[in-house]
């Protein structure tokens, strides 16, 4: 039986540029262009700091393996669940949309609260980031990844809140793909992270 929401979203014109590429797409590739520089450069700063220190990271700097690695099966299926979702959207079957990005914000939000576990945990242990070199990369790194999961998570709920009502959503189904894509390099950023700070 065929599926009474399952409606192809209707193709809406875009404007074209001199580069070929819609604008709004445009501008989320330099801004991700721009994060990557800038993580790249903060996890430069930890590399060339842990080299210069042979005791690294000290007797008091050791994390849980098993949090982090949860954290990134957080992550992981969140980049499945977005994809799914966006998928779903453009069968024109937004029901499924929502519930799929609805599961992507669940998980980004399971994210931060582990998150917050693991500092509060470290705050009762007097770890901060003004203890040692260790403890403020690990704070600065985190922490502005954790400030990007955040506003992926804002982002989402603004773009589920325009889901409910298909005259509202039509004219701006693509920025699902750009949240979509800001998700996934959300997710690269702790693949690098975890295993720098956690395994290595």
């Amino acid at each position: 039986m065929s599926q009474p929401h399952a409606i192809p979203v209707s193709t809406h014109a875009v404007t074209p540029t001199a580069t070929g590429i819609p604008s709004g797409k445009l501008g989320m590739w330099v801004f991700l262009a721009s994060e990557v520089m800038f993580f790249t450069g903060l996890l430069g700063a930890y590399v060339v700091l842990r080299a210069g220190h042979p005791s690294w990271p000290g007797p008091e700097g050791h994390l849980s393996v098993p949090i982090g690695t949860m954290n990134t099966l957080f992550l992981i299926g969140s980049s499945v669940t977005i994809v799914l979702s966006l998928a779903a959207s453009q069968r024109g079957a937004l029901p499924r949309a929502r519930w799929w990005l609805l599961a992507t914000i669940g998980l980004g939000a399971l994210f931060l609260l582990v998150k917050g576990f693991e500092y509060s945990e470290k705050f009762s242990h007097h770890l901060f980031p003004s203890t040692n070199v260790f403890w403020s990369c690990y704070f600065t790194l985190t922490g502005f990844h954790a400030l990007h999961v955040l506003g992926g998570v804002i982002f989402n709920l603004w773009i589920l809140s325009r889901m409910f009502d298909r005259v509202v959503w039509e004219p701006g189904a693509h920025r699902l793909e750009l949240a979509g894509l800001y998700w996934h390099f959300v997710d690269i950023v702790w693949i690098f992270l975890f295993p720098l700070l956690y395994l290595l």
